[in-house]
C-alpha cells in the first residue's frame, strides 16, 4: 500500500496505526480518577483505543469522532459520527474526555468550541479530563526523539520547527511490527495560565492534576447550568 492509499482521518491521522496502537496506562489512570461505573463521553475517540478498555472496566462509553473509518473499529459502545464542535446529544455525562492533545490545537477558536461542548455535556458534579504535554516541556530545547511506547511500537519526531512564538510543527513517524506511518503535526503548547483562561471562558476550572507532570488535568464546572 502506498502512502497515498493509507486511510487517513480528516485531521491526517493514519487510521490503521491508531487501530493497532496499544492503550498503555491511560485507561487505568482515567478509571482510578472517576467513580465506578461512570458514564463517559469520549471526544475524538478514534478507533477506540481508550474506549474499549474503559468498557471492560465497567463504564458506559459514548464514542465521538468525525472519521467513519475510525469509528468502524469500535465495538460495544454507542458511536456518534460528527465533529466535536457540532455535537449536541441532549444528555450529560459523569465524565467527558478531551484527550489526544486536542487542547493544543493551534486554532484557538476551535479549542474554545471543544471546551464549550465539554461543558454542555458534563454533569454539574462531573469531570472533564484533559490530556496535554507537560507544561514545562520544551521540544525546541530537545533533540528529535525516538521512543518505544509498547512492545514492537515506536514513535519518533523529526523536522521540528517553531513556526511562531506559540506554534510548533513537526512530523511523527510511527512503526508497529514493521508497518510504518507518518503524520504532520501543528501544535500550540498550553501552560497552566493559558489553560485556566480557556477553561474559565467555558465555565470550567481546574479541579486537580492527575499526574505529577500535570499532563492530565481534571476540570470541573464552575457553576451549575440552568435547569
Amino acid at each position: 500500500m502506498t502512502q497515498t492509499e493509507i486511510p487517513l482521518s480528516p485531521d491526517g491521522s493514519p487510521v490503521e496505526f491508531y487501530a493497532r496502537l496499544p492503550a498503555g496506562s491511560s485507561p487505568r489512570l482515567i478509571h482510578d480518577s472517576i467513580p465506578a461505573g461512570a458514564s463517559i463521553l469520549d471526544l475524538g475517540a478514534g478507533a477506540g483505543r481508550i474506549t474499549h478498555p474503559l468498557l471492560q472496566l465497567g463504564h458506559e462509553v459514548v464514542a465521538v469522532d468525525e472519521s467513519p473509518a475510525m469509528l468502524a473499529y469500535i465495538k460495544g459502545a454507542k458511536t456518534v459520527e460528527t465533529r466535536i464542535e457540532d455535537l449536541a446529544l441532549g444528555r450529560r455525562f459523569d465524565v467527558v474526555l478531551l484527550m489526544s492533545h486536542l487542547i493544543e490545537n493551534p486554532d484557538i477558536e476551535q479549542v474554545r468550541a471543544f471546551l464549550t461542548i465539554c461543558r454542555a455535556h458534563v454533569k454539574d458534579q462531573g469531570q472533564v479530563l484533559i490530556q496535554r504535554d507537560p507544561p514545562e516541556r520544551s521540544y525546541v530545547d530537545e533533540p528529535p526523539f525516538k521512543r518505544e511506547v509498547a512492545d514492537g511500537c515506536t514513535i519518533s519526531m523529526r523536522d521540528l520547527s517553531q513556526a511562531s512564538s506559540e506554534i510548533l510543527t513537526f512530523t511523527l513517524d510511527y512503526e508497529i511490527d514493521g508497518s510504518k506511518w507518518s503524520q504532520s503535526v501543528i501544535t500550540r503548547p498550553v501552560d497552566d495560565d493559558s489553560l485556566k483562561h480557556e477553561l474559565a471562558l467555558a465555565d470550567l476550572e481546574i479541579g486537580s492534576f492527575l499526574t505529577p507532570n500535570r499532563s492530565w488535568v481534571s476540570a470541573r464546572p464552575s457553576t451549575a447550568l440552568p435547569a
